[in-house]
């Protein structure tokens, strides 16, 4: 009788949904136990709030996905581009007027429920989504500059333009998410280049003329010179996966916690590998490579370009985000502020990546599920299995 439940209401790859869930309950432990010195100092050591706060955004990115997975995927193609038009004066109200952390202003309050917000967020779902589109539609025009490659140019250059002015490790992340898009849609090597030498101008005077070029100036030299000072951060990562060993100090038992900034964030890796040991580390990074291979099936299986590309990039973007915080972690790169998808405690960004999720389950439902609809970007075509010669 459960199985008939699942089967009726949870569509799509079973195995991508187990590791959402498992990642679910993975976090909840976690951020329980990395948010014991913030509700000290906040909640008079009611760590319970936390646990209560976070557990209701983990269900609420739960009803999110399971309501995105039950759309049609390409109803996301005609949502795409009025996201994208409202996350253009959300990004440049949230640089203008926005709340400020670490100096920078990357937050907006939504009225009424008084929850903080990253337009980029949204940014990045519709920049993804509108990109899976226009290459999807324009699979047999690839070679034409100014019917393919200049759109294209145009929404990235913004959006990623409009993103660096305040975090720079997002708008990078998502301009090599876009690249990678654009490699798997066909676009040829040479307008690819085109693409990263203008992302290159505009990224640099977005951040020269943005609020995080000290930062990240600062962050780069303190990782390519040997002689600096490993940083207070990234100096208590690597005792905190140091002291775990094999197995770990146990759950709740960490020690780090109470010293590193952000243990329930940018650092919460460090923090699953002190309790849970390299073990508990190695199934989290397993779980993610899982989570990108179920994702890549999904495009071999989907029905046409659009949703191969919209699931490509959207799980690239997720695990490609994961595997820099991991690195970053155990000093593979500069520190970013980026958080753990699906792990990291965090608000409005839960929602959207729970979203970015559904929709790939979307897009797993497999033509069986999903009828051709007349005026759509991919009735027929799909994305050939060898690529194009190059001119």
């Amino acid at each position: 009788m459960m199985k008939d439940w699942l089967q009726r209401n949870l569509k799509g790859d079973p195995i991508l949904w187990a590791i959402v869930f498992l990642f679910s309950f993975i976090s909840i432990a976690v951020v329980y136990s990395a948010t014991g010195t913030l509700a000290y100092k906040k909640m008079n050591g009611n760590t319970e709030a936390f646990l209560l706060k976070h557990s209701a955004l983990i269900v609420a990115g739960l009803g999110f996905m399971w309501l995105a997975h039950r759309i049609d995927y390409r109803y996301y193609s005609r949502l795409a581009l009025y996201a994208l038009l409202i996350s253009v004066p959300l990004l440049l109200f949230t640089y203008l007027l926005g709340g400020e952390t670490n100096g920078a202003s990357r937050w907006m309050t939504i009225p009424v429920i008084n929850q903080t917000f990253q337009p980029s967020d949204l940014a990045k779902l519709a920049l993804i989504s509108h990109l899976a589109s226009m290459l999807s539609r324009r699979q047999q025009h690839l070679q034409d500059f100014w019917t393919t490659l200049f759109p294209v140019m145009l929404w990235v250059g913004i959006i990623c333009g409009l993103i660096a002015l305040t975090n720079a490790s997002t708008s990078s992340l998502l301009f090599a998410t876009c690249l990678l898009l654009m490699f798997i849609g066909r676009v040829p090597l040479k307008q690819m280049l085109v693409m990263v030498l203008i992302g290159v101008t505009v990224g640099g005077t977005a951040l020269a003329s943005g609020q995080r070029w000290k930062t990240v100036q600062s962050r780069i030299t303190n990782f390519s010179d040997p002689t600096k000072k490993t940083p207070f951060q990234l100096e208590h990562s690597y005792i905190a996966i140091a002291t775990g060993g094999i197995a770990g100090k146990g759950p709740g038992k960490s020690t780090e916690r109470n010293i590193l900034p952000h243990p329930y964030s940018d650092f919460i890796y460090a923090i699953i590998i002190e309790e849970y040991g390299l073990l508990g580390g190695a199934v989290v990074l397993f779980l993610y490579l899982a989570f990108l291979y179920r994702g890549l099936k999904t495009v071999m299986n989907s029905y046409g370009a659009f949703g191969g590309l919209l699931s490509a990039g959207l799980s690239f973007s997720l695990v490609l985000q994961a595997l820099v915080n991991m690195g970053v972690a155990v000093g593979l790169g500069p520190i970013t502020g980026l958080p753990l998808p699906l792990l990291s405690m965090g608000g409005t960004s839960l929602i959207f990546t729970g979203i970015s999720i559904g929709i790939i389950l979307a897009v797993s439902r497999g033509e069986r599920e999903v009828r051709p609809m007349t005026g759509e970007p991919d009735d027929t075509a799909r994305i050939p299995s060898q690529r194009a010669a190059y001119a």
